[in-house]
Formats: structure tokens, C-alpha cells, sequence
């Protein structure tokens, strides 16, 4: 069986995310449910960190909101490259 696992607005989904909602059919028909700012919201919270246990750590708080039917990050105050205004709230690198 091949779904395909929808991007967000400005983000594609990387492959340790298309691994992790691929190991779980539930996950991703919620994941595909979402609107394409959720999805990008999701992916730009994960890849934003700069260490990988950070990574994973949001991975798996992604798969666990999801279930749990949340829709996005929670905390999160939006992706920057959307939306410019939220580049407050992030460190600078």
C-alpha cells in the first residue's frame, strides 16, 4: 500500500518524518487530514532544532499529538519563514 504523505505550504516533508508517519496508518491519515500551514507548522517546529535528540524528541511529540488529535505544535509561535513576525520568538543562529 503507497500513500502519500502531503507537504506543507513552504516546507517538504524529510525522511526521518516520512519514516515516522509511515510506520503508522492512523498517523498519517491524520497527518493528510490536517491543512497544508498545519503540516508546514509541524515540519518547520522539527526542523528548526539544531541538535538530533531535539529532533527526535519532537518527532515523536508530533506522532503523539497526532494521535491524540491535536492539530499543531503547541507553544509554537509559527513558522518564520512564513510568517516573519514569529522570528521574535526564535534564537538567533
Amino acid at each position: 500500500m503507497n500513500i502519500n504523505i502531503l507537504p506543507g505550504v513552504l516546507h517538504e516533508v524529510a525522511d526521518d518524518i516520512e519514516i515516522a508517519l509511515s510506520s503508522n496508518l492512523s498517523i498519517l491519515e491524520k497527518w493528510n487530514s490536517l491543512t497544508a500551514i498545519q503540516r508546514n507548522e509541524w515540519i518547520c517546529w522539527i526542523t528548526t532544532v539544531k541538535k538530533s535528540e531535539t529532533r527526535m524528541e519532537h518527532i515523536q511529540r508530533m506522532l503523539h499529538d497526532l494521535n491524540e488529535g491535536k492539530r499543531k505544535p503547541c507553544c509554537w509561535p509559527g513558522c518564520p519563514h512564513r510568517n516573519p513576525a514569529s522570528k521574535k520568538w526564535l534564537k538567533k543562529t
